[in-house]
């Protein structure tokens, strides 16, 4: 994921527009984005509400009950996990990439070198899980989820 977000600032790829990726979504089959459940699904935020994510197609995905209500209001990256993150479909992972992104660029956050890694720590939500991996102070990607 950090090469994709690194990828996306250097201008080596670029993000696919909202209406593509909409057609694309529409190609899925309709279950759960993280378990493939088929049942009990409901609008799930990529960038939950109740920590500033908008209420529009870019940042919502199918989600199942289970799933919804067992990530709360934490990020993808740290609900999920190191080992887990990279099982995210492309779609998803891409709208969830492409909101990080942006919400970096409003905080005038993209160019933070990894050196300097430790000036998003004080208002990131995620620093128990980087302590939990064993990851505090070192570039990862719960850096990328740091902004909200």
């Amino acid at each position: 994921m950090s090469d994709r977000f690194k990828a996306l600032k250097s201008g080596e790829v670029t993000m696919s527009g909202t209406i593509r990726e909409w057609q694309r979504e529409q190609e899925l089959p309709r279950v759960c984005v993280f378990c493939g459940a088929g049942e009990n699904l409901q609008a799930d935020h990529l960038i939950p509400r109740s920590r500033g994510g908008t209420d529009s197609a870019e940042n919502v995905v199918w989600s199942c009950n289970t799933c919804n209500a067992s990530r709360g209001d934490r990020g993808i990256f740290q609900w999920l996990g190191l080992k887990d993150k990279d099982n995210l479909h492309r779609l998803v992972a891409g709208k969830y990439l492409k909101q990080l992104y942006e919400l970096h660029g409003q905080r005038g956050t993209l160019d933070v070198h990894k050196d300097a890694i430790g000036q998003l720590c004080p208002q990131c939500r995620n620093g128990p899980t980087c302590i939990e991996w064993d990851k505090a102070q070192k570039l990862t990607c719960f850096c990328l989820e740091s902004i909200f």
